[in-house]
C-alpha cells in the first residue's frame, strides 16, 4: 500500500516537473506583463508564479480532464484581480500606461489568447465590460499619453 502510494507521488511529481518545465517561461512572462516589472528583476512576478504553481499543484489530482495550463493562468490571475487593482501600478515597458484591470485584460485576450467570455467569467465581469476594458487597453497602448517634457533648470538665465 505504501508502495503504491509512494509510486502515485512520485508520478505526480514527475507530471508536474514537465508541466512546469513546458509552462512556467510563459506563464512567467505573463505574470511580468502584469506587474510591468523589467524581466530581469521581477519579484512580484516570481511571486505571482510561485503561488499560482503551488495552487495548481495542490489540485493535480483533482484536474481530471482539465488542461492545466488553464488552471495555471486562472491561478496567476485571480490573485492579481482580487488584490491588484491597487497595488500594481506600471513601473516600465508598453503596458506601464494601463491600470492594473486594463493589463489582466489585455495580457489574457492578446497575449494567451482567451476568449471574451471566458475572460467575463473568470473576472466576473459583463462581456460588454470586458470588451470596452479592452478597446480602451488596445487604444493606450497603440497611443499612449504623451509624457510630460522633463523640466530643466535654465542654464544661464538672469537671476
Amino acid at each position: 500500500m505504501r508502495e503504491r502510494r509512494a509510486s502515485q507521488d512520485a508520478r505526480r511529481a514527475q507530471e508536474f516537473e514537465a508541466f512546469v518545465a513546458g509552462a512556467a517561461g510563459r506563464l512567467l512572462h505573463a505574470a511580468t506583463l502584469l506587474t510591468t516589472e523589467p524581466p530581469d528583476d521581477n519579484p512580484r512576478a516570481r511571486k505571482l508564479l510561485t503561488g499560482a504553481l503551488a495552487r495548481t499543484y495542490a489540485s493535480w489530482d483533482r484536474l481530471r480532464g482539465e488542461d492545466p495550463y488553464d488552471r495555471a493562468r486562472k491561478e496567476l490571475a485571480l490573485p492579481f484581480a482580487r488584490a491588484a487593482w491597487h497595488r500594481h501600478r506600471g513601473h516600465g515597458g508598453v503596458l506601464r500606461h494601463l491600470g492594473p484591470q486594463e493589463r489582466l485584460i489585455l495580457v489574457l485576450r492578446l497575449y494567451e489568447g482567451v476568449g471574451e467570455e471566458q475572460v467575463a467569467a473568470l473576472l466576473g465581469l459583463p462581456v460588454e465590460r470586458v470588451q470596452a476594458i479592452h478597446a480602451r487597453a488596445v487604444a493606450l497602448v497603440l497611443h499612449p499619453p504623451r509624457e510630460p517634457a522633463p523640466s530643466r533648470a535654465l542654464e544661464g538665465a538672469p537671476s
